[in-house]
């Protein structure tokens, strides 16, 4: 099974921006590309869709576990002739990080090196990697620069290494670097970069990489990688229809979380809070994922009828799951960076507001105090929060009827404030939960959405 990791030394060294010129030049090649995410980063997961055409899948290692990820891999893997797995962070980072993951799935790892304002000094960056490697048990095949500034820079990069294959060059260029934002960089939905700008990235991987050897150095992973892979049973037949948010405001979901749903028996149908008059027909239950309401709560709360629309589902006692975008979007309302406030749904009764600061970033792990849409009472599941909003203090949740069922800790054990917030049969977090992190939660969901509803809905 052919594949690759693509790691950096560090966050921001150019490893999407590689990554998805390398996905576009094999793309344009005919072969047929199975891009990964490691960790749990959704939004560079998305992006890899602008040069694949199709779903990108995170390997979380601490949120999934090693049998999780293992399964999750080989499944997708399968579906294309070569997998490329964007790294996260720089390759040593983490506990259960880049190096962690190439590790378990025997794959080489090629290393990406910001050239920006470096020459000769490459050689000893890259021979420390190169050495923290092989004593790690890391196949390191092979180096990629980005932002070189010319022939001859590369040169000079190029003579200074000397222990391991430099594969090529990105030369320095506004035209292909992606924008970004608070929460990182610009999604997909919002087209962060045109497809001319997309092909002119493949170009320029063709014309200063060495495309060839990466798909040489890509049949050094271990055969045996996918030996020990447990296929999931076939799907259920279809007896749920869940309505998903998903436009530019809403696009944080994990591929792999719709394809449990589906698994369990869903059929998943998507709408548009930002452009929809009503929610789709014929559906079960609505789940909203997280995004970036906060840049388009004008429009959001302008669209009065899809508000009454979820108004009306959520009075009926239908089932909604919403996360950190999604408890935003079903909050008060939204006051943003400016301190304006937007109405929403109101179905809880506190508002959400935009901070300067990061609120909270990390790995959750929640306990459920009561049974709900994602387990049974005391059933544990992993996920990830990373937010700029928050909900002012000194709002009362009891008086308004509002519980909270999430014990949470972080990954090293320690208590969190995020919490579950439930009212009726909507709840709502923060936390962006990982369904395979549970193997039961998917089909619990599906099972809950039957509890509570009848068919035939519109």
């Amino acid at each position: 099974m052919k594949g690759i990791v693509i790691a950096g030394t560090h966050s921001g060294c150019g490893k999407t921006t590689v990554t998805l010129g390398l996905l576009a030049a094999l793309t344009a090649r005919g072969i047929s590309v199975q891009s990964f995410k490691a960790g749990p980063d959704f939004i560079d997961a998305g992006i890899h869709r602008l040069a694949t055409g199709r779903q990108s899948i995170n390997l979380d290692l601490w949120m999934c576990g090693e049998e999780g990820v293992h399964n999750s891999f080989c499944r997708y893997a399968r579906m294309g002739e070569i997998s490329v797995i964007e790294g996260v962070m720089g390759l040593f980072d983490g506990d259960q990080g880049t190096s962690s993951l190439a590790c378990m799935l025997r794959l080489p790892v090629i290393l990406v090196v910001d050239a920006y304002g470096m020459a000769e000094s490459a050689g000893a960056l890259v021979q420390g990697y190169s050495a923290w490697a092989s004593s790690s048990g890391i196949m390191l095949a092979g180096v990629i620069f980005n932002r070189v500034g010319s022939e001859r820079h590369f040169e000079r990069l190029n003579n200074a290494v000397q222990d391991v294959e430099v594969l090529g060059y990105l030369p320095r260029d506004a035209d292909i670097e992606m924008p970004s934002r608070h929460l990182g960089l610009t999604t997909a939905e919002e087209m962060p970069m045109s497809r001319i700008q997309v092909e002119s990235l493949a170009e320029k991987i063709e014309e200063h990489v060495s495309i060839g050897r990466i798909l040489d150095l890509s049949d050094a992973g271990d055969e045996d990688t996918c030996e020990r892979f447990v296929s999931r049973p076939g799907r259920i037949a279809l007896t749920m229809r869940i309505a998903i948010a998903r436009d530019v405001a809403f696009s944080f979901y994990y591929d792999e979380n719709l394809d449990l749903l589906r698994d369990a028996g869903a059929e998943i149908v998507f709408f548009s809070p930002l452009g929809d008059s009503e929610l789709p027909p014929d559906i079960n239950a609505v789940y909203l994922g997280g995004g970036y309401p906060e840049l388009y709560a004008g429009q959001l709360s302008a669209n009065i009828a899809i508000l009454s629309a979820i108004r009306a589902w959520v009075a009926a006692g239908r089932p909604v799951y919403a996360e950190c975008g999604g408890l935003m979007y079903l909050s008060r309302g939204i006051r943003d960076f400016e301190g304006r406030f937007f109405e929403m749904a109101g179905i809880f009764p506190f508002e959400t507001a935009m901070q300067r600061r990061r609120s909270h970033l990390g790995y959750r792990e929640i306990r459920l105090k009561e049974s709900c849409i994602l387990g049974r009472a005391g059933a544990i599941l992993r996920g990830h929060e990373f937010h700029y909003s928050n909900i002012p203090s000194g709002q009362d949740m009891k008086e308004s009827g509002v519980e909270t069922i999430y014990d949470a800790v972080d990954a090293q054990g320690r208590p969190q404030e995020c919490t579950g917030y439930r009212i009726g049969q909507v709840l709502a977090s923060y936390v962006h939960v990982h369904f395979a992190s549970n193997q039961r939660s998917a089909r619990h969901f599906i099972n809950f959405i039957k509890e509570n509803t009848w068919s035939g809905q519109s």
